[in-house]
């Protein structure tokens, strides 16, 4: 099994996200927390495998915990659960290690995939022995293949997760331009993942048409 700590501040979303997990084969909740003191209080106290872990907690941020529990040299894993989708904090949890993100509001069906995604990566990994380039980018991709398609060679997961989250965050279709200045990449890097994306369905194109010229092509991320 495993073992999970389920923070966030909100009592009500605390109970929900504890019930999600729940409904998941192979994980159980061990313990709750309802801030950041509380949290690191509950690690100290057993051995957690994984944390969902909220941002906005009273005390600290979410990337506070984070960054504590790695200075003091734990290894637990965290995937981030919040409805922070500014880039900086996408990319500080990047950075601190943070296994996934995933924005609130979600279904349990989105959990659940991430949850699977990061149980598989688990059960690869312990597994031993070495590994082949070909098994190494499979188990990079595992994290994010329930929102981003397998890639060709020469393209990144992890951008591709940056431009998702952009246009998860962005309240309605957004240009290549505007995604791109907000991930900051440039408009072509931009345009490519954008087209791979679109052709594997995992992105919606509209077009939007204006008084002369060619129309705009305007990109969405459906929600689950």
């Amino acid at each position: 099994m495993i073992d999970v700590l389920v923070v966030d501040d909100d009592l009500r979303v605390a109970e929900i996200n504890c019930a999600y997990v729940a409904k998941v084969a192979g994980f159980r909740v061990v313990a709750r927390a309802h801030s950041a003191a509380e949290a690191l209080a509950r690690l100290a106290e057993r051995r957690v495998d994984l944390v969902l872990l909220d941002h906005g907690l009273p005390d600290e941020n979410g990337l506070t915990v984070v960054r504590e529990l790695r200075a003091l040299g734990r290894e637990t894993d965290v995937i981030m659960v919040t409805a922070a989708r500014d880039m900086a904090t996408v990319q500080a949890a990047m950075r601190h290690g943070a296994v996934q993100y995933l924005v609130k509001p979600f279904t349990f069906a989105g959990l659940r995939s991430k949850l699977e995604a990061y149980a598989a990566l688990r059960r690869a990994l312990e597994s031993g022995g070495e590994a082949e380039q070909s098994e190494v980018d499979r188990m990079f991709g595992a994290l994010s293949a329930s929102t981003v398609p397998t890639l060709p060679t020469g393209h990144s997961p992890a951008t591709a997760e940056v431009v998702r989250q952009v246009l998860l965050g962005a309240g309605g279709p957004l240009s290549a331009q505007e995604i791109a200045a907000r991930a900051g990449m440039s408009r072509q890097t931009a345009q490519r993942y954008l087209k791979l994306l679109e052709r594997a369905g995992r992105v919606r194109l509209t077009l939007r048409y204006g008084e002369t010229g060619r129309p705009e092509h305007r990109y969405a991320w459906p929600h689950p």
